[in-house]
């Protein structure tokens, strides 16, 4: 699949993907790349997410490609169950530890835990080893779940700008060769 085959829809998570984050530089990259904005970033209610991120899949005129940092990955996982278009893929990074008492704000708590069904599509899980929301552990136990494949940053920190991951050439080339494998 190219990207001009697909909506490629950017997720960010918890206070959204700032200037300088992969997720933005993405989207302004990639032609059919937009963001799904949320009504509040900084105080996020898990069915107002979930509703948007599948409102936005279903609005796609082609297959969906789902890119989600952080808090926008549970978000997509609990919005699956309402996903009416063909989602050919999903690229997750950092999925944080949403059932993990200690995650600060503690209402980030109420996206958790995560479902544990085999996903429907394709997906890889990209996880740090030093991830201050979510051990490696963690994302290793989830993706197994879903089916997706788990590919090891190494220390990364919380994969983001505040990492050193804003133009993250790395994941661009993971993303690529992703999506070079889907099927549209």
């Amino acid at each position: 699949m190219k990207a001009s085959d697909a909506d490629i829809l950017i997720i960010p998570g918890y206070t959204n993907s700032g200037p300088e984050h992969w997720q933005t530089r993405w989207e302004q990259k990639l032609s059919t790349a937009r963001r799904v904005e949320q009504s509040e970033w900084s105080k996020p209610v898990r069915d107002d997410w979930v509703a948007r991120i599948a409102q936005e899949v279903n609005a796609s005129s082609r297959p969906a490609v789902l890119v989600a940092h952080s808090l926008g990955v549970p978000s997509v996982i609990h919005a699956i169950p309402h996903f009416r278009n063909k989602v050919a893929g999903a690229f997750f990074v950092a999925p944080p530890d949403v059932a993990n008492a200690k995650i600060r704000p503690k209402h980030l708590m109420t996206f958790g835990p995560y479902p544990r069904d085999p996903l429907p599509f394709p997906s890889i899980t990209i996880a740090s080893r030093n991830d201050p929301f979510g051990t490696y552990e963690h994302a290793d136990d989830i993706a197994g779940t879903w089916g997706s494949l788990l590919i090891d940053a190494g220390e990364a920190g919380h994969i983001n700008a505040d990492s050193g991951h804003g133009p993250w050439p790395e994941g661009t080339m993971v993303f690529a060769k992703f999506l070079g494998n889907l099927k549209p």
